[in-house]
């Protein structure tokens, strides 16, 4: 069954005023990227472009875990391993762990942990996640992400009742009993 012409026009301007909506979305975000992709534009309209934005990125929303991404995990992990070696959970961990705590760490082009964030948090256990977010701002700076730049990026840990962890980067995976 065909749809009459005045139906389909009016379906397709409302396809259109949709699109033309959401492409106007970006456009009007304070501090969005300018035309040429290299500064933010300010409410006047002006473009802000400085030395180090043409350099270095910056850091951005999480980052896909792309495989130099999760290179650069396990080369962080490895730091913090390398900083708390007695506090490493040896061999595999139990099967009912104590908490997990998905963490976020925002690191700078230089590997300077800016911030700690949580994306899953205990709630049994609400002491653990300041606990890590100490631990790994005590080990910063980790080691430089190259031509990563600054980045979020995203690591789990598995935390025992015994104040010992293991990173799940570099996880030796769980017991079965």
């Amino acid at each position: 069954m065909t749809m009459p012409m005045a139906a389909r026009l009016a379906r397709s301007a409302v396809i259109v005023a949709a699109a033309l909506a959401l492409a106007a979305c970006s456009f009007l975000k304070p501090g969005g990227r300018s035309e040429s992709g290299t500064g933010t534009t300010s409410p006047g309209g002006e473009t802000a472009t400085t030395e180090s934005s043409r350099d270095v990125p910056t850091v951005r929303l999480i980052t896909a875990q792309t495989p130099a991404i999760r290179t650069y995990r396990k080369t962080g992990a490895r730091h913090i391993y390398k900083a708390y070696a007695n506090r490493i959970y040896k061999g595999k961990i139990p099967p009912l762990v104590y908490a997990v705590v998905v963490v976020e760490t925002d690191i700078d082009a230089n590997g300077k942990v800016n911030n700690v964030t949580f994306s899953r948090v205990p709630s049994h256990a609400p002491e653990v996640p300041p606990m890590i977010a100490e631990l790994i701002k005590a080990t910063s700076p980790l080691p430089s992400p190259g031509k990563l730049g600054g980045h979020t990026y995203v690591d789990t840990w598995l935390w025992d009742k015994s104040g010992k962890f293991q990173l799940d980067s570099l996880t030796l995976g769980q017991r079965s009993r």
